[in-house]
């Protein structure tokens, strides 16, 4: 990609993002550093403050932003993990600040060193689009919808956008154009539109729906743990769970899930006895004198997808996926916005090492952001598709051999402080999976946690106590 390739008709280099959420702010914070002009293109208007939008539906439920992409957003924008506590949300230590019940039981809450972000995705969105926007160079289009790609199949030069008001075609020339629309991205069907072969899709749907309501939190639980019961994919029946997780404003959110056969119904009078019928009742007993706030949100969207972009034969100069255009993951593993922090770092650091005039950039670009999503995708599918009624491919034998391994650690990991370090390492994004497989880790797998392994809730009489729960 020469300079050249990359100027916008008013002699100034430009790149076009589409898409105004995580992964798109976080793509326009890195373009800023390399080109004149960002122009992040959305179909929505912004809220006003930490407010949902139309074209976000799932965050109404939990978004937990694990370690990794927590780590990986500060390096994008110094500052933000601050910001976001100022804001409100909470930095909860992994695994001290967490009481769960995983497919093999109770973890305990030994001293670690990951760490999530406890708050709604409406304020993770606020607090990165703020900074973003604050970048010299970075225009924001609201109310604006993609209509094509420009360009033919060895280049795209821009984006054809429309006015969702006034219904008015323009043109958006620029050298590079970073898809950051979410899972329903139409990339590929763009990409089709240009000449370019279909770009290869995997899915695997465990038929998950899952339902959200806010309650008022108890006084005195500004350190209150989250609080999960998670489903057990190797029991022989559909997945339930459940997970409460302290927001800002002194509240509680409260998310439940279930998949094919075992949805959990729509309505407020229903979702608490849902939840009390869980492996353990413990969310439902949290939540059964506090104050609901909200009615209750459903959503189905929440099959794995993902889009194979770096393997089409000549991808097209000009041109990146990444984020939910490229994998969206079944949300109870909490791992989506990680891993598109992650792509957004591959972004700055391609663009750092070659530069945005180098040839077979973005196929360089693809191919770092596929990395990035090759790890998380083959936990949350290798476990989806152990729930009765799944939809997709049998992974593989090798796939298969690692489900079995990990399935051992999971229950290892219940009285095994090396095996439960690796696993929060892996789970947060701040480690490769193959830490899973180091001798100390392995050793501990092949060892089970014995008679150390935890066999009740870790929560303590106090935290029941605000609640006004007895011990249990």
């Amino acid at each position: 990609m020469s300079h050249a390739d990359i100027t916008a008709a008013a002699g100034r280099s430009r790149a076009v993002v589409l898409g105004a959420g995580l992964a798109g702010m976080l793509a326009a914070s890195v373009l800023a550093r390399h080109v004149d002009e960002v122009v992040i293109v959305d179909r929505d208007r912004m809220p006003e403050g930490a407010r949902p939008r139309k074209g976000l539906p799932q965050a109404r439920h939990a978004h937990l932003l694990m370690s990794g992409g927590a780590r990986a957003v500060e390096s994008l924008l110094p500052g933000t993990i601050e910001r976001w506590v100022s804001a409100g949300a909470r930095r909860i230590a992994l695994p001290t600040g967490l009481v769960v019940m995983g497919p093999r039981g109770w973890f305990p809450r030994w001293p670690g060193s990951q760490f999530l972000m406890a708050c709604t995705r409406d304020l993770l969105d606020l607090v990165v689009r703020e900074q973003v926007l604050a970048l010299p160079g970075v225009t924001l289009r609201e109310g604006t919808e993609a209509v094509a790609l420009l360009g033919d199949a060895r280049r795209v030069t821009g984006l054809r956008v429309r006015d969702t008001g006034a219904g008015a075609v323009e043109q958006l020339e620029a050298g590079l154009v970073v898809d950051a629309s979410g899972r329903g991205s139409q990339a590929a069907r763009r990409l089709s539109e240009l000449g370019l072969p279909v770009v290869h899709e995997e899915t695997v749907d465990s038929g998950l729906v899952y339902v959200t309501r806010i309650f008022r939190a108890p006084p005195d639980t500004d350190r209150f743990p989250v609080v999960s019961v998670q489903a057990d994919p190797h029991g022989r029946r559909a997945g339930q769970g459940a997970t409460l997780v302290p927001i800002e404003g002194g509240r509680w959110l409260v998310t439940a899930s279930g998949t094919r056969g075992a949805e959990p119904p729509g309505g407020a009078e229903e979702f608490e006895p849902f939840v009390r019928a869980l492996r353990d009742p413990l969310v439902a007993d949290l939540i059964s004198r506090a104050e609901p706030l909200t009615d209750v949100a459903l959503t189905r969207s929440t099959v794995n997808r993902r889009r194979f972009f770096e393997r089409l034969p000549s991808p097209p100069e000009g041109f990146v996926a990444l984020g939910d255009a490229v994998a969206t993951f079944n949300p109870v593993y909490g791992q989506g916005m990680s891993v598109a922090a992650h792509s957004a770092v591959a972004l700055r650091r391609v663009l750092d090492e070659r530069g945005a005039d180098s040839p077979g950039l973005a196929g360089r670009v693809q191919r770092e952001v596929a990395r990035a999503s090759a790890g998380p995708w083959d936990l949350a599918t290798g476990e989806d598709m152990n729930y009765p009624g799944a939809i997709g491919e049998r992974p593989p034998l090798a796939a298969r051999l690692l489900r079995g391994y990990v399935q051992r650690l999971m229950w290892a990991a219940t009285g095994d402080p090396v095996v439960l370090r690796a696993l929060m390492d892996v789970m947060t994004l701040s480690a490769p999976m193959s830490d899973l497989m180091k001798p100390a880790v392995a050793l501990g797998v092949a060892r089970g946690p014995g008679r150390a392994a935890q066999r009740e809730p870790s929560i303590t009489a106090a935290e029941l106590a605000l609640c006004g729960l007895p011990p249990r």
